[in-house]
């Protein structure tokens, strides 16, 4: 399909007169055609009051009407899967295997969204029913979740579909009734704009307002600020640097009217390494933690950057697989020279930390290509210096060696909030250590996992994509999973209202037959 540069404002294209840029291809950097138009201060009006004034109709949708837009979406983005997946190839050096696994988690997010809209479990619907004999009366009670109105979404950089324009941020706002406006990012603009283009079609095709989406091109700050901060966006779904995500909630704080802001930023996820584990399959673990580390160049917000384990024999093994297996291996394209070089700097740094010692480290490649590494160091220097804390975003680890169970302890205490934490225990030797680091885990952590790595997300009811800051800005949201509806809605109760004015989903025939807590 034809790539033509243009942004999407409300049913229109347009080409932006904010300047432009174009995509370079990560595996040869050369530059692609066409040239995007980035977006002007008057683009962005049009979205946000296009948005402002499509939002009173579609959040009266009924759920099911709003599950046939998500299917709808889902149809046109399977109908130019072939021309997705080749662009996003061109634009981000990932394989063909990755990007149709991508699209279609992509595509199930949204069917798992049109779910959690027929189920309805998602209004919370709460009934007190009155109690006028009661001394004081108690009035009728009745409350449900309304959306919160227009959001704006930011793609990521690692995930060019399931974390951009149609990814799990846009399709849980969708889901709650909140109009979109996607900041698209700079490194896939045409795989964006090919997106884009097919939720714009589902748009015309559930016959609704043009302002329920757009999305805009910029290549620098300024765009994303002034989305931010313009007054008729209620919410901001982020998934990128710590930096990035703090700006933007900088924004939205000093607003006249302060919202949220759900920005996934930081985390080196943790994988604790236990004795008894260690000496009953140390080699294995050892070869599946270079897979998970150097899975798609180490690109993921919950590779493994930090090992903990305990000084001794135990952990000799886990080492020698690890290293040997490491270094055994070739350099991988990363996404953006923006973020091979943070890679080659952040690996640097730790070359040339007086404390940390290179273990092993794969073979140079030309090119944007990550060169993997593992290095060491003691637990006592680790709690010393919190440069070592710090995130490596590829495929660079950190081997921590504590002395006993009581250090490794010290150095979780240490550490800040994660995505998640891996824990790889024997079922036997390791089950009273495991049980008694629980609570700090649960503590520092919204995924806990045992016997794998964090990468690879289940997109799916019980998931938590989100943890404690600086892995989260809000700890109590998920960008993955049904609760990531909950970000973009917010609760309202009706005192006495009589029921011809009530939602539907509160009205005492229940039309919507949603499940209810009556008491």
């Amino acid at each position: 399909m034809d790539i033509s540069g243009e942004m999407i404002l409300a049913g229109d294209t347009v080409y932006g007169a904010g300047g432009h840029f174009k995509a370079v291809n990560p595996a040869t950097g050369k530059q692609l055609e066409p040239r995007f138009g980035c977006a002007v201060a008057a683009d962005l009006e049009k979205a946000c009051a296009a948005a402002d004034t499509a939002f009173p109709m579609f959040r009266s949708l009924s759920p099911a009407a709003r599950a046939g837009f998500l299917a709808a979406i889902c149809t046109e983005l399977e109908a130019i899967r072939p021309a997705i997946v080749d662009r996003a190839m061109l634009e981000t050096g990932l394989p063909e295997a990755r990007l149709q696994g991508e699209l279609h988690r992509t595509v199930n997010q949204l069917r798992l969204f049109a779910r959690v809209l027929t189920d309805g479990t998602y209004l919370d619907v709460r009934v007190d029913s009155a109690l006028p004999e009661r001394t004081p009366p108690r009035p009728d009670l009745r409350l449900t979740m309304v959306p919160l109105g227009p959001v704006a979404v930011f793609g990521a950089s690692n995930f060019p579909l399931a974390f951009s324009v149609a990814g799990g941020d846009t399709a849980s706002a969708f889901a709650a009734g909140c109009p979109v406006i996607v900041k698209a990012h700079a490194s896939h603009p045409g795989t964006s704009e090919l997106v884009g283009k097919a939720i714009a079609r589902a748009v015309v095709a559930c016959d609704l307002p043009a302002g329920v989406f757009s999305m805009v091109f910029g290549s620098g700050t300024e765009i994303g600020t002034a989305l931010v901060a313009h007054p008729a966006i209620q919410a901001v779904g982020f998934t990128g640097s710590r930096q990035g995500g703090l700006a933007l909630g900088a924004v939205a704080s000093a607003r006249k009217q302060p919202i949220p802001v759900y920005a996934e930023m930081s985390s080196v996820n943790p994988v604790v390494l236990l004795p008894g584990a260690l000496r009953q399959r140390g080699e294995a673990i050892g070869k599946a933690f270079v897979g998970a580390l150097t899975l798609g160049a180490g690109q993921f917000c919950t590779n493994p950057g930090l090992l903990l384990a305990i000084e001794g024999d135990e952990l000799d093994d886990f080492v020698a697989s690890a290293t040997s297996e490491l270094g055994s291996l070739g350099g991988a394209t990363m996404l953006n020279q923006g973020i091979y070089r943070a890679y080659a700097s952040g690996v640097e740094r730790l070359a040339g930390h007086r404390s940390a010692t290179l273990l092993a480290q794969g073979h140079a490649s030309e090119g944007w290509c990550s060169r993997p590494a593992l290095f060491s160091a003691s637990a006592a220097d680790f709690l010393a210096d919190t440069a070592l804390h710090a995130e490596v975003f590829g495929a660079c680890s950190l081997l921590v060696r504590c002395r006993d169970l009581g250090e490794m302890k010290d150095v979780l205490e240490a550490i800040e909030g994660q995505l998640t934490i891996s824990v790889h225990a024997d079922d036997r030797d390791d089950t009273a250590t495991a049980a008694w680091l629980m609570p700090l885990l649960e503590r520092k952590a919204g995924r806990i996992l045992f016997g794998g790595f964090g990468t690879g997300v289940e997109v799916c009811d019980a998931m938590v994509h989100g943890g404690p800051y600086p892995a989260t800005s809000d700890v109590r949201s998920t960008s993955v999973g049904s609760m990531a509806i909950n970000r973009f809605l917010r609760p309202v109760c009706y005192q006495d209202v009589p029921d011809r004015l009530l939602p539907e989903e509160l009205k005492a025939a229940n039309p919507l037959g949603v499940p209810r807590a009556c008491r």
